[in-house]
């Protein structure tokens, strides 16, 4: 009986021994880890972002009159005719009215993601449908005209901020005549700030809606709304 309380209390001096060896090795590796991967390696990334991409790593800012009127990154909900309007956006926010509902509020960067409709879906169809109707009237396009896809379509986050070229062609037109420009002009201006295929090979050529429509402000300011 002496022997086997012997070896119980042994083998019970061994557990804890063992645990306490443990405990200081566990204690000093998480540690360790935590200052390294929550601490140390934010700062290096950051730090180097900002000697390497100091603009990137800023949030890509456009600055007009030293005030960040926006992001090259995240695109803005432009409606009036005489901006270029930027994709459809499925991003939802808050209602105002009713905080325990949610409405459609394009281009909400606080709240970006898409509709998840099936390419079958009869929702996503009509939707499409609709803006492709909507956008050839205020183009000035015929009934049957072509019509881009990124136009009719929302991006993945909601919050693209860029137009494929051929719908800022379609869009000219009436951004001219709303400016009192010549269609060429407004052209122009496209061209100016049109983005190549990064290395020559990835992407699409591309337009920033918002560098654009910044661009027609300093050619010609917006006609202001009618009293």
């Amino acid at each position: 009986m002496r022997n086997e309380q012997a070896i119980i209390h042994a083998s019970s001096s061994a557990s804890q021994s063992a645990f306490k060896g443990l405990v200081r090795p566990v204690l000093v590796s998480a540690a360790f880890f935590m200052v390294v991967t929550g601490i140390v390696y934010p700062l290096a990334t950051t730090g180097v972002a900002n000697i390497l991409f100091p603009d990137q790593a800023n949030g890509s800012l456009i600055v007009k009159d030293g005030k960040a009127v926006g992001s090259r990154q995240i695109g803005q909900y432009f409606t009036k005719p005489e901006y270029f309007h930027g994709r459809p956006s499925a991003t939802s926010g808050t209602d105002p009215s009713d905080p325990s509902k949610t409405i459609d509020q394009p281009y909400n960067a606080a709240l970006s993601g898409a509709s998840n409709q099936g390419a079958i879906s009869k929702k996503l169809l009509d939707a499409v449908a609709e803006r492709t109707k909507a956008y050839r009237q205020e183009n000035g396009l015929a009934l049957d005209a072509p019509v881009p896809v990124d136009a009719v379509t929302a991006s993945a986050s909601g919050l693209d901020p860029d137009i494929s070229i051929a719908n800022a062609r379609l869009q000219a037109e009436r951004v001219a005549k709303a400016r009192g420009l010549t269609t060429e002009a407004v052209l122009q201006l496209v061209d100016q700030n049109t983005t190549d295929r990064q290395f020559g090979i990835l992407s699409d050529p591309r337009v920033n809606v918002l560098n654009l429509n910044l661009a027609l402000d300093a050619a010609v300011p917006a006609r202001p709304a009618a009293q």
